[in-house]
C-alpha cells in the first residue's frame, strides 16, 4: 500500500509538472503566433484587436514588403545581419572560452582582482560606455563599418562568468595534468580536450550571443551611417517610419521573417544543449 501510495504521487507530481511546462511552453509560443497571425492581416482586422485565427492577406503584406524592398534593400540588410551576428558570437564565444579556461586553470599576478574587474564591469550599463567608444572608433576610422559591431563581441563579462563556472563543473584539472603530462601544449589540450568537453556550455552562450547580436539595435543606429551597411533591425525600423506607419502588416510579416534565422540557429545547438544535460546527469 505504501509502494502504490508512493507511485500515485510521484505520477501526480509527473503530471503536475508537465502541465505547468505545458502552460509555460504556450505563454512562451503565444507572442510569436500572434505576430505570424497579424502578419497575415490587414491594417482594419489588427485594429479590431487581437484574434489566434489568421487573416487572408499574407500575400498582399508580402507584395508590400517586396514594393518597399525597391527603396530598402532587405537581402543586404539580411547579408550584414547574418555577417554581424556570426562574427561576433564566434569572436565572443572564443575569446570567453580561452578567458575562462585560463581563469581556471592557471595561476598568475592578481587573478582575483583582474576577476573582480570582469564581475564589476556586468554591473555597468552598456551604454555608459557608446560615447567612449564613438570616439575611439572614430579615432580608428571604423565608423560606419560593420567591425564596429563585431569587435565590442570580444569583451563579454557575462560569458565569461557562465564558461568559468561551468569549466569548473564539467571539466577536472586531472585531465589537464594528464595531458601536460603526455607532452601536449596548452593551445593544443585547450582545442582538442576542454573546447569538445565545453562544447554544451559554449552552445548556451552561442544562442544567447547569437541573438543578441542579431536583435541589436541600439549600436548600429550610433556607428552606421550608410543604407548598405545597416543592419535588418534598423531596416525593419524604416518601415515604422512615417512612410509605412500605417502598414502594420508588412512590420508585422517583416518582423516574422526576421527571427527566422534564430529559429534555425537554435534548432542546430539544441542538440549541444541536450547533450550537455545528459552529460551533467551521468557526471559523478
Amino acid at each position: 500500500m505504501e509502494i502504490s501510495a508512493a507511485k500515485l504521487k510521484l505520477q501526480i507530481s509527473r503530471t503536475l509538472l508537465y502541465v505547468f511546462l505545458i502552460i509555460l511552453a504556450v505563454l512562451c509560443i503565444i507572442p510569436f503566433y500572434i505576430m505570424i497571425v497579424n502578419g497575415s492581416r490587414t491594417n482594419v482586422e489588427i485594429n479590431t484587436g487581437v484574434t489566434l485565427i489568421p487573416g487572408s492577406n499574407i500575400i498582399g503584406n508580402m507584395k508590400t514588403i517586396l514594393i518597399i524592398t525597391a527603396n530598402i534593400n532587405f537581402f543586404m540588410g539580411f547579408v550584414n545581419s547574418t555577417i554581424v551576428a556570426v562574427c561576433a558570437t564566434t569572436l565572443s564565444i572564443y575569446i570567453a572560452s580561452l578567458t575562462a579556461y585560463g581563469f581556471v586553470f592557471y595561476e598568475f599576478p592578481l587573478k582575483k582582482v583582474c576577476f573582480g574587474i570582469i564581475m564589476a564591469s556586468m554591473m555597468i550599463p552598456a551604454q555608459l560606455g557608446l560615447i567612449g567608444l564613438y570616439d575611439l572608433y572614430l579615432r580608428m576610422n571604423l565608423l560606419d563599418s560593420l567591425l564596429a559591431l563585431i569587435l565590442p563581441a570580444g569583451a563579454a563579462a557575462a560569458t565569461v562568468y557562465f564558461l568559468r563556472q561551468y569549466i569548473r563543473s564539467v571539466l577536472p584539472e586531472y585531465i589537464i595534468q594528464a595531458a601536460r603530462i603526455d607532452g601536449a601544449h596548452d593551445l593544443s589540450i585547450f582545442h582538442r580536450i576542454a573546447l569538445p568537453i565545453m562544447s554544451p556550455g559554449i552552445a548556451t552562450m552561442a544562442i544567447f550571443g547569437f541573438v543578441f547580436n542579431w536583435n541589436n539595435f541600439l549600436l548600429p543606429l550610433i556607428v552606421l551611417t550608410t543604407e548598405d551597411n545597416y543592419t535588418l533591425p534598423l531596416m525593419v525600423a524604416q518601415l515604422n517610419s512615417s512612410l509605412y506607419a500605417r502598414d502594420y502588416g508588412a512590420i508585422y510579416l517583416a518582423v516574422a521573417l526576421s527571427i527566422f534565422p534564430i529559429i534555425v540557429v537554435f534548432a542546430f545547438l539544441q542538440r549541444f544543449l541536450i547533450t550537455g544535460v545528459s552529460f551533467g546527469s551521468l557526471k559523478e
